[in-house]
């Protein structure tokens, strides 16, 4: 049977973020070749045998309950979202998920709803593909509309360094939310795809994949050194969209009447109001009819 590597490298990872004493390992004997948990002590905790504690990490247990899942997400100290990346990667390689097929489209009610908004709103796919940006939000990220993946310019886009001054932060949530969005289809090439190409191209992409982060996007504050604008602090939110998986829309806004909103409203000559939504790597045209009276939207899981 092959291996579940994603399995193994994870557990490993986040067994070595917790020391015995927090586990409630009592002291023992000797030195320790690993740093926080050993497997013996994570199979003991559990009240499984070592044999196949170390059968489980190595992604050779298809049938693994939930009890053991949610025991060793207890023991690890797992968070929320972190517990259900570990149920993916743990029966996602035995189910041969794929992702749809197809390009990823956006509703002609989401692409409404992005022509009203005033502030800067984009929508992303499960690949963190570009998949509609309106009018101010192509504007505050250039650049981000001609590499068409929001991890790709952030990545390979030098330019959004400079203008993302939280880049560090941006980088390792993009990241996090690309390998849990990877997890229910680990058979799909288009994920392996991507993955290579910034890893080849990226030494700090490198970096972050391997340690094995997974989380959504935090709702949070978000500092911008634009250009043409200057210092702009926003409101980044993430709202997913229902009725259409691994779609989520994010909106950038100010506090009304502060330096950002003065900044960000130097950028509104170059904004045309009457100019569409752009909708992004589409392979077929919206299907008539399909506008809603409301888009419905929910907070991400986790």
């Amino acid at each position: 049977m092959k291996r579940n590597t994603t399995l193994r490298d994870f557990l490993r990872s986040r067994r070595a973020r917790v020391t015995p004493q927090e586990a409630g390992v009592p002291p023992g004997c000797g030195l320790r070749r690993v740093p926080g948990l050993r497997r013996e002590e994570v199979a003991h905790l559990a009240g499984i045998s070592v044999d196949y504690y170390v059968r489980f990490e190595q992604g050779r247990c298809p049938n693994v309950s939930d009890a053991l899942l949610d025991s060793v997400a207890r023991i690890l100290r797992l968070t929320p979202t972190e517990r259900l990346y570990l149920y993916d990667i743990a029966r996602a390689p035995y189910t041969r998920a794929l992702a749809p097929a197809g390009a990823q489209q956006i509703s002609n009610g989401v692409r409404l709803l992005l022509d009203n908004l005033s502030t800067p709103a984009f929508v992303l796919g499960r690949l963190l593909d570009l998949l509609a940006i309106n009018q101010p939000a192509r504007v505050l990220h250039p650049g981000l509309e001609t590499h068409g993946n929001y991890l790709r310019w952030l990545m390979l886009d030098t330019a959004s360094r400079t203008l993302c001054a939280d880049w560090d932060l941006a980088a390792r949530e993009a990241i996090a939310m690309l390998r849990l969005n990877a997890a229910p289809y680990p058979h799909d090439p288009t994920f392996a795809t991507l993955i290579d190409e910034l890893a080849r191209a990226n030494a700090e992409f490198r970096r972050l994949w391997d340690t094995h982060d997974v989380d959504v996007c935090k709702n949070g504050n978000r500092r911008y050194r634009h250009p043409m604008a200057g210092e702009i602090m926003l409101h980044s939110e993430r709202l997913d969209i229902m009725n259409a998986p691994d779609q989520a829309l994010f909106t950038y806004s100010v506090i009304p009447g502060s330096s950002s909103d003065a900044a960000l409203r130097k950028l509104a000559p170059t904004t045309n109001p009457a100019s569409a939504t752009q909708t992004v790597r589409t392979t077929a045209p919206a299907i008539p009819g399909s506008v809603r009276s409301s888009v419905q939207l929910s907070m991400p899981r986790g």
